[in-house]
This record gives structure tokens, C-alpha cells and sequence, in this order.
């Protein structure tokens, strides 16, 4: 039996990378997984990967309407929410200088507004002792040329956690951040113009000499899902090689 046997979860941004393997790992733990993506063709090419116990709910987490019809998809199943994985994020290397209206706003808008909304308006359908875990960034503590913006999405959501989990407590439900350090995604591959020689410069400063992969993110995920971490509240579980503890 799973840790997450007859369990039902969400993860928003479930489509591909980190959300896609969390999303695997917890269908793997017994869980039926709820996953949002943008663009259908990979939402349901990612159901596929998931298998049965998975449904697909195309939507923009920045858009509140889809946000309602995705959790009206969730109640319609009426077991309620045993975890809520809000992934769904974007990122992009600006300069100071380069800064726009639009950069701040997009960011703002999935990374911080769409992550607010996500976890208030899945409240009424999360159960007493569930797992709300938000995805943060190493970026917090390092601050790396030309992801100011970004890290600061990142570091509101670090803060939302703190926050939320002292909310909640009367509920039995706990409130983490997991932290991933430099990991072999899709969206990593995009950030730079030179994706190799971008991920060799990332490699050269983890002290494990290596990206993560998204499996070993997915596994810290479903810790923080289980009743494994049942103690474990309002707290940031890096999954780094040692980039921001050594």
C-alpha cells in the first residue's frame, strides 16, 4: 500500500518537469491526482504518463474563473483535497535595467496572485490534516544576476508559508515550501539562449556536481504529503546537492 492510499491531490502545473513527476509519484503512492496546464495537448499527454488514476484540468492558475472550474472539477468527485501541490510557476532571466511593467506583472500574477488563489480557494474542499506544499526557489538565499524579480515571487511564496501554516494549524493541516535547487526541467532549458552551457555554469556551483532531477524533487513532495512529515509544518525542505547549506 502507498502513503497516499485513497488519497485525491492536485498539482497545478502538472504537465511537464517537476510538476509531472510529482504528479507520477504521488499516483504511484495510491493518490488520485488532479494536475492544471495551460496547454491541453500536453495536459493530456501527461495524463497519459500519469495513467488512470489521473485527470486533466486545462487552466492558467493567474485566471481566477479557471481556478473555480478547476476546483468545481475536484468537487465533483466529492472525497474533498488530501494535498494540494501549487507548482505552477514561471521564471526568466531580466537584468535590472531590462525590468518592464510586463516581466513584474506576469511573474506576479502565476507566481504570487495565482498561488494565493490557488490555496484560498481550494479551502473549502481541503480535509481536516491535509498537505498544502508550495514550490519555492534557492534563488531566495543567493541572488543571482538577472532573477530579481523572480526570486522575490519566490520569496513571498517562502513567506506564505510561514503565514499559512499558522492559519490552518486548527485544521490539522500543514503548510511547507519545497525548495529545489538547479533541476533538469523543460523550463530550465528555455531560461538562456545557451541551455548546455547554462546548465554546465549551474553544475559547476552545486557542491554535489550535478543537476537534480525532477524525481528527486517528486520524492521530497510526497514526504511532505504523507503522514511521514506529520510534524513537519511551515517549513522550507531544500532539495539542492548542498548549493545553499555547504
Amino acid at each position: 500500500m502507498g502513503l497516499l492510499e485513497g488519497k485525491t491531490a492536485l498539482v497545478t502545473g502538472g504537465s511537464a518537469g517537476i510538476g509531472l513527476a510529482a504528479a507520477v509519484r504521488l499516483a504511484t503512492e495510491g493518490a488520485h491526482v488532479f494536475i492544471t496546464g495551460r496547454r491541453k495537448a500536453e495536459l493530456d499527454a501527461a495524463v497519459e504518463v500519469i495513467g488512470p488514476s489521473a485527470t486533466g484540468v486545462t487552466g492558467d492558475i493567474a485566471d481566477l474563473a479557471d481556478l473555480d472550474r478547476l476546483y468545481e472539477a475536484v468537487r465533483a468527485r466529492g472525497r474533498g483535497l488530501d494535498v494540494l501541490f501549487a507548482n505552477a510557476s514561471i521564471a526568466a532571466l531580466v537584468p535590472l535595467e531590462q525590468i518592464t511593467e510586463e516581466h513584474f506583472d506576469t511573474l506576479f500574477g502565476i507566481n504570487v496572485r495565482g498561488t494565493l488563489f490557488t490555496v484560498q480557494k481550494a479551502l473549502p474542499l481541503l480535509n481536516d490534516g491535509a498537505s498544502v506544499i508550495l514550490n519555492g526557489s534557492t534563488n531566495v538565499d543567493v541572488g543571482d544576476a538577472a532573477l530579481g524579480v523572480y526570486a522575490a515571487t519566490k520569496a513571498a511564496t517562502r513567506s506564505f508559508s510561514r503565514t499559512w501554516a499558522n492559519e490552518l494549524k486548527g485544521r490539522g493541516i500543514r503548510v511547507n515550501t519545497v525548495t529545489p535547487g538547479p533541476t533538469d526541467t523543460p523550463a530550465l532549458s528555455v531560461l538562456s539562449p545557451d541551455p548546455e552551457g547554462f546548465k554546465q555554469l549551474l553544475t559547476t556551483r552545486v557542491p554535489m556536481g550535478r543537476l537534480g532531477r525532477p524525481e528527486e524533487v517528486a520524492a521530497a513532495v510526497a514526504f511532505l504529503a504523507s503522514d511521514q512529515s506529520s510534524f513537519i509544518t511551515g517549513s522550507s525542505l531544500y532539495v539542492d546537492g548542498g548549493l545553499n547549506q555547504i
